[in-house]
């Protein structure tokens, strides 16, 4: 762990994650992380030796122009307080990439960090593809391993089984270590698959005022909201598969009131999305 600022005594910290790459459909996880870093103010404290735990061929480092003089900026996970925020309480927000190695070491730096500022809650944030209509609201759902948590959020217990991305291991490790874990998923329509996905990252936005109980400013998120439905919309008139493939989305969730939004639903979308991952396209 690389100390960036002395970390200031808390209050009742509850630490945000999300990670780029495999948890992050349309990047809207880790939008929400910038969002709140910025309507909050916060401040990097620390950051993980990205020597330990990425693989420089796939998260390249950059050359950047600082005050005039060219220096290399190393990619990694940074780690940020915010203690200006509308929630009463102070936060810790996980800002970062999935890394390509040593899960478990890394894993067990943010915990023990963790620990250190006194959390309480941890909630992880993800997006995947999914059969869902971009017109109608994104579904988001938020599930616990734990029944003292799922009762006092009104939360689901998670059914799915299979593949994992970061935020799965850490969301299980704050459970392990006796925490309050929540995980928040958002499905970002596999149609529409270019980033960023506002919409998305509102719905995840809104989740979390519901479980924090206090407002959030959405700043600019409800007009890129609604500029990114009408660039879909678009897209969708000039393609007729596309149109009637979207129309026939919407009734299934208008008659048979929003089953995508369970999380049972989301874990078949989850279970579908990673088939076709892994699934090589026919020639």
């Amino acid at each position: 762990m690389i100390e960036l600022e002395d970390l200031p005594e808390l209050d009742n910290p509850v630490l945000i994650a999300a990670f780029e790459g495999w948890n992050d459909a349309g990047e809207a996880a880790t939008a929400v992380i910038e969002h709140l870093a910025t309507v909050w103010e916060a401040e990097a404290v620390a950051a993980l030796d990205p020597e330990d735990y990425y693989d420089f061929q796939v998260n390249r480092p950059r050359i950047v122009i600082d005050g005039g003089s060219r220096r290399i900026h190393w990619r990694t996970t940074r780690i940020l307080v915010a203690t200006r925020t509308t929630l009463g309480r102070d936060v810790v927000l996980i800002q970062g990439i999935e890394p390509s190695f040593r899960w478990r070491a890394f894993t067990i730096e943010l915990m023990e960090f963790a620990q250190e500022a006194g959390v309480s809650t941890i909630i992880t944030l993800g997006a995947l593809m999914a059969d869902v209509a971009h017109t109608r609201p994104i579904p988001v759902t938020a599930t616990s391993d734990d029944d003292d948590t799922r009762h006092r959020f009104d939360l689901e217990a998670s059914k799915y089984e299979g593949s994992t991305g970061i935020v799965g291991v850490i969301a299980d490790a704050g459970s392990q270590t006796g925490l309050e874990s929540i995980s928040c998923w958002a499905a970002v329509p596999h149609y529409a698959p270019h980033s960023p996905s506002p919409k998305a990252t509102l719905a995840l936005v809104s989740r979390l005022e519901e479980l924090l109980d206090a407002p959030i400013d959405h700043l600019d998120l409800p007009e890129d909201s609604r500029a990114w439905e009408r660039g879909v919309d678009e897209l969708a008139q000039t393609d007729e598969e596309v149109a009637e493939y979207v129309e026939s989305l919407e009734e299934a969730q208008d008659t048979a009131d929003l089953p995508e939004a369970s999380g049972d639903a989301i874990a078949r979308e989850f279970e579908r999305y990673l088939r076709r991952r892994e699934d090589p396209p026919a020639t």
